[in-house]
């Protein structure tokens, strides 16, 4: 969460695109790829990825499943991210040895979250669950919790989401839109990952 601004939410179809996008992505400045459990091809993604590309440090998203920890870290992600929590997902996170930012969208998720041991979470999602007002909100009763908001997130909102204390990054998909991702476009995906890089943290 400290690395860079944001880490760019990756839906890959085509194995072949995964490295020149890593290399793209890296180049641009950004190295947490969070490459998301959305595709049958995401597993092999993420392999090629931790092969070839050793600048990148490699995420699964979308991550549901004791089972999907246990494919991710044999594909070889480092850290994971959920779209909610579960105890049973954080032992097995912990058990594997894999670094997981889990998903909540209320307080009770939050309280179940920190009751394991995570105050490093992902807000989501981040706009329809109420966006920077919510994180406002939460900044009293949970000051010591730190959030990576995404869903909804674009470099235009990105900025007010960065000024907020308890926000470490937030979590895009700007930066890898699949238009550029299908035409090959690496050169786009890298401006917008120095677009992006360039965002100021609080």
């Amino acid at each position: 969460m400290q690395d860079a601004p944001v880490i760019p939410v990756i839906v890959l179809n085509d194995v072949a695109h995964a490295v020149p996008l890593a290399r793209a992505l890296v180049a641009g400045g950004i190295r947490m790829l969070e490459v998301t459990l959305r595709t049958p091809q995401a597993l092999a993604c993420m392999e090629i990825i931790a092969k070839e590309v050793p600048e990148a440090v490699v995420g699964a998203g979308t991550i549901r499943s004791v089972a999907d920890v246990a494919a991710s870290v044999k594909a070889g992600a480092v850290f994971g991210v959920s779209p909610g929590y579960t105890p049973a997902m954080g032992r097995a996170c912990r058990d594997a040895g894999l670094a997981l930012l889990p998903g909540v969208a209320t307080g009770s998720e939050i309280m179940m979250a920190q009751e394991d041991g995570y105050t490093e979470l992902k807000f989501f999602p981040a706009m329809q669950a109420g966006g920077p007002a919510m994180l406002k909100a939460w900044g009293g009763p949970f000051f010591d919790v730190r959030f990576c908001p995404t869903g909804g997130v674009t470099l235009q909102n990105a900025p007010e989401f960065l000024a907020l204390p308890n926000v470490a990054c937030v979590g895009g998909s700007w930066i890898v839109p699949a238009d550029a991702i299908k035409a090959g476009d690496w050169a786009r995906i890298t401006q917008l990952a120095r677009d992006t890089a360039s965002l100021k943290k609080a």
